[in-house]
């Protein structure tokens, strides 16, 4: 074990800087994913990748559908950053493993043999492959692998319940940053101090005791958890937007949204047209889908005072900016960044208690 000082955001990991500047993990080209560890860390024992959607769509539509070419490029990514980071969204996933050794000064209260779901990003986490992926064809999210990976002494952790298969843990707690952060906003719009956001003529068309939300993506993961929790928070109506039939149909009848609507979260009229036939506009939007051009029809389905939430990693932050500006919109705009304390353990409690979320997850399992 290092008996050198080691920094608990994992400074002694990263290899290169720019210039005289050491840059953080998820920043840093590569990182060092030797097995040996500084006292604050723990090394887990990797069996199960699960790359974010808009990574792994990427690297589809870039190879064509070829999965053996999608396997070989993950595998080049982790061997040459040391970590799980495609160059081309920034983002990465997330792993499941068994912890195999920790460190006697790490704070993250895990003991050898806890099989656990890391809560930060394959981005900024030291990750080495030694079976060459040879169990997974490229074709889906989840990839089964073995190797191991690094938490620093500032990582995120959560042991996998024993009354849930390993595999739907994994993907609550890919996005369980996104139900906590939306039970958060729309809990403040379903105050009284909500109607003070809204314009007379907005205020006239609200519904009565609590606020109006869409959900970009409502049958995907992320899209299907923030729907409950903006239901169980307080909101009056729920609109789901999906972009083809078939995710509706799983939609109908949940009673997870008020209307179910199919639109082009990329078109700012056609989605428009659709939000306000379905009872727009929003107070809180959130955006779950995984393809950019997103930004400027979503702030378009915003009331004024209303809040924008991004939890997709294909969004450009600069097109939602300038394009807030150039509608003249005066929206808050918040990124979903992952992380809100109890975050896990909320939206396995959403999954647990309202069958409809546990079918729909089940399902996606299955395919």
């Amino acid at each position: 074990m290092h008996q050198t000082p080691s920094s608990p955001v994992g400074l002694h990991r990263v290899l290169t800087a720019v210039g005289d500047q050491v840059r953080l993990p998820q920043a840093a080209e590569h990182l060092d994913a030797d097995p040996e560890l500084w006292p604050d860390e723990v090394r887990i024992a990797v069996d199960t990748l699960n790359l974010d959607a808009a990574s792994y769509r990427q690297l589809v539509e870039k190879h064509d559908g070829d999965g053996a070419a999608v396997r070989d490029e993950v595998l080049q990514i982790v061997a040459r950053r040391g970590k799980m980071q495609n160059p081309v969204t920034g983002s990465g996933g997330m792993l499941i493993g068994t912890v195999d050794e920790v460190g006697p000064l790490s704070p993250l209260g895990l003991s050898r043999g806890d099989r656990v779901a890391t809560l930060v990003s394959l981005s900024l986490t030291p990750l080495a492959i030694t079976d060459g992926l040879a169990r997974w064809d490229g074709l889906g999210e989840r990839v089964p692998a073995e190797g191991h990976a690094i938490l620093f002494g500032r990582s995120i952790a959560a042991v996998l319940p024993a009354d849930l298969d390993p595999q739907l843990a994994l993907m609550v707690m890919d996005v369980c940053g996104a139900p906590a952060l939306v039970a958060r906003v729309v809990a403040e719009y379903a105050t009284p101090v909500a109607s003070q956001r809204r314009s007379p003529r907005e205020e006239s068309n609200a519904p009565s005791g609590g606020p109006t939300v869409c959900v970009l993506g409502g049958a995907g993961k992320s899209g299907s958890l923030s729907l409950a929790a903006a239901r169980e928070a307080g909101a009056a109506r729920v609109i789901a937007v999906v972009p083809v039939e078939h995710e509706a149909d799983l939609l109908r009848g949940t009673g997870l949204a008020d209307e179910v609507v199919v639109a082009d979260a990329r078109s700012p009229l056609g989605l428009y047209d659709a939000v306000t036939a379905a009872g727009g506009p929003a107070d809180v939007t959130v955006v779950c889908v995984d393809v950019p051009g997103c930004e400027q029809p979503a702030i378009l389905v915003t009331a004024d005072g209303g809040t924008v939430v991004f939890f997709s990693m294909a969004t450009s932050f600069a097109a939602a900016a300038l394009g807030a500006e150039g509608l003249a919109a005066d929206v808050r705009m918040l990124v979903g960044n992952g992380y809100v304390p109890g975050h896990a353990a909320y939206a396995l409690d959403l999954l647990r208690r309202i069958p409809e979320v546990r079918a729909l997850f089940e399902a996606r399992l299955r395919d």
